[in-house]
């Protein structure tokens, strides 16, 4: 019980401060038509109850099946059976990621079904376990994460050469929409339990991180092979939801219910025979814990309903509503003032940031408090966010004059700063863009660049989780530098020294 009422308090920080939001700007700048107001007010509710259910069910269900993994896969020291059963996990674990689901249904919906929803989630999920499987190979071996994030970033900076514009943006969505609430935990736990293969404490603890980041290379890379392949050049779109019938209330939420709750069950019932094969085979729990494991599940099924629920049918329209209605107001300037503050509030807001930055100041003993890590995220997506709307609003400037030179900056510093950090940085990267940004922001973005004469809805709506899921890269590893030239004055200059 203790452990529900702390999840909750999690999720009312994470969804209070966008709600609150919502009706200050509903009061001044953006009025809401009365029904999308209570359907926002409903969906906020869902949200709240169902991200508890869900993170409780992650917390009982998910994570101890992946730490069971990675701790059998550290005893059986077989490198072939830890790629093979890190590619089949990554695949169906990212099949089942909510943040994925959500952005797949705005692509679909905005290219009219050019681009199905099946499709882009298959092709993703293929890209997270092929890469999940790289990535507990370079555990294994040893291989420095710079070296091998170097290589990755420079495979998509070629593929990036032929990709068009709008599947640009679609692929760094994509890895930033894969590392979300359901993914980070599982893959975290992954990792921890295989690099604990390792006899070096110091080199496992930077193994724990960085994993996170490998993994979501590799939407970027299949959903760019997926555009180059099929050629699908030259799509636009536009917000069908901005043209719907917005008067009734609670019609939108009876009718995602039952197709949601189908498509969680299809994206769970994998990783339930996953772990009753491996609990025959290997695990041998107790009946006890095998039965805790799947309530967990259960759990997790219940809060995804419901989380999912209330974000298509109560927070989307909203946020692409009040885009629309601050987008369209003469001074330009509210939209940015309102995308940074937005920012700010909503990387508080995503679960799996809590997971990680409590991770961080475990692996470094307290000394990198989470309170810096999580002020050195809000600026960096605030920025993120704030930037995406500017790149609506001035024509010329394309996702790739951020992007190119923002990566080459962050590879450059992973060469310089403590190594830790190169891990921690990638990571947040993923780990920033969870529920609340592939939702009511993405909705936000895609609204303004609706209402922006001249802006194009799959062009600039979408490329804005890839900001920000590359800026808290670089504000962390600025982090890093100042760390490493503290730890210069104190005495721990051997531990976060580049090796």
């Amino acid at each position: 019980m203790h452990v529900l009422v702390e999840k909750l308090k999690e999720v009312l920080f994470a969804v209070l401060p966008i709600t609150g939001l919502v009706f200050v700007l509903n009061f001044t700048l953006a009025p809401l038509d009365s029904s999308l107001l209570i359907r926002f007010i409903i969906g906020a509710i869902l949200i709240i109850i169902g991200l508890t259910i869900f993170l409780f069910g992650v917390d009982i269900g998910i994570t101890p099946i992946g730490q069971a993994m990675g701790g059998m896969l550290a005893k059986s020291n077989k490198i072939l059976l830890v790629i093979l059963v890190g590619l089949g996990l990554g695949f169906f674990i990212s099949i089942a990621e909510p943040d994925l689901h959500i952005l797949a249904g705005q692509v679909e919906n905005v290219t009219s079904g050019l681009i199905s929803k099946g499709s882009l989630v298959i092709v993703v999920s293929t890209g997270i376990g092929l890469l999940i499987a790289v990535g507990l190979a370079r555990i294994v071996y040893n291989i420095p994460l710079y070296k091998m994030l170097f290589t990755l970033y420079l495979v998509i900076f070629v593929l990036a050469v032929f990709t068009s514009p709008e599947f640009l943006a679609i692929s760094f969505d994509a890895s930033g929409a894969t590392t979300g609430a359901l993914t980070v935990p599982f893959i975290l736990a992954l990792a921890l339990g295989v690099s604990a293969i390792k006899k070096d404490s110091k080199a496992s603890e930077k193994d724990s991180f960085g994993l996170v980041a490998i993994a979501s290379t590799g939407a970027i890379i299949t959903v760019m092979i997926m555009n180059i392949i099929s050629k699908t050049d030259e799509i636009t779109g536009s917000l069908e939801t901005m043209h719907t019938d917005s008067t009734a209330i609670i019609s939108p939420f009876l009718h995602h219910l039952p197709f949601l709750a189908k498509e969680i069950i299809i994206a769970l019932l994998p990783i339930v025979i996953i772990f009753l094969v491996f609990q025959i085979i290997s695990f041998k729990m107790s009946k006890k814990v095998v039965r805790k494991i799947l309530m967990g599940i259960l759990f997790t099924f219940v809060g995804l309903v419901l989380f999912l629920v209330g974000v298509n049918a109560g927070f989307m329209d909203v946020g692409s509503a009040i885009g629309h209605s601050i987008a369209s107001l003469d001074n330009k300037a509210y939209v940015i003032i309102i995308a940074f503050v937005l920012g700010l509030v909503t990387i508080l807001a995503e679960p799996a940031v809590h997971v990680l930055t409590h991770q961080i100041e475990d692996v470094t003993s307290g000394y990198v408090k989470r309170k810096a890590v999580l002020a050195t995220l809000c600026i960096g997506v605030g920025l993120a966010i704030a930037l995406s709307i500017i790149r609506i609003l001035v024509p010329d400037l394309q996702l790739w004059h951020y992007l190119l030179p923002g990566y080459i900056i962050a590879l450059i510093m992973s060469f310089i700063v403590p190594k830790l950090f190169v891990g921690i940085g990638f990571d947040s990267g993923g780990v920033a863009s969870g529920p609340m940004t592939a939702t009511f922001i993405l909705a936000f973005v895609q609204g303004a660049a609706e209402a922006i004469e001249g802006a194009d809805v799959l062009k600039d709506g979408f490329g804005m989780i890839a900001m920000v899921a590359m800026t808290p890269i670089i504000s962390l590893q600025i982090l890093g530098l100042i760390f490493k030239l503290k730890s210069k004055k104190g005495g721990i200059e051997k531990d976060v020294q580049p090796q």
